[in-house]
């Protein structure tokens, strides 16, 4: 069965920072392409960041030299680590893994930007 779980979501001021994670379980983790995509009310999922099993990395422009995308192929575990947040990050975070083209998603976590 697999699984991906985020954590790590919640409420900071605008210039805080937060480390999203996404565990895995059931998947060659190492093999799968892992993404995080986001999604504000009213809007369409968006991808934020994407690592492949190579280790090659691309971001959303918006978030380029803020938030950093990372795996762990030993714990299966994904990472997101954003910085200097501003109101327009938040959305619901998920995280998505991509194995040509069978993917899963997780259940999201809310990150809530707000003074």
């Amino acid at each position: 069965q697999v699984q991906l779980v985020e954590a790590g979501g919640g409420s900071v001021q605008p210039g805080g920072s937060l480390t999203l994670s996404c565990a895995t379980s059931g998947i060659t983790f190492r093999f799968y392409t892992m993404d995080w995509y986001r999604q504000a009310p009213g809007g369409q999922r968006e991808l934020v960041a994407q690592i492949t099993g190579g280790k090659n990395i691309k971001y959303l422009d918006s978030v380029k030299g803020r938030f950093t995308i990372s795996r762990d192929n030993n714990k299966k575990i994904l990472y997101l680590q954003m910085n200097d947040l501003k109101p327009e990050d938040s959305a619901v975070y998920y995280c998505k893994a991509d194995l040509e083209g069978t993917f899963y998603w997780g259940q999201g976590t809310q990150v809530t930007v707000s003074s």
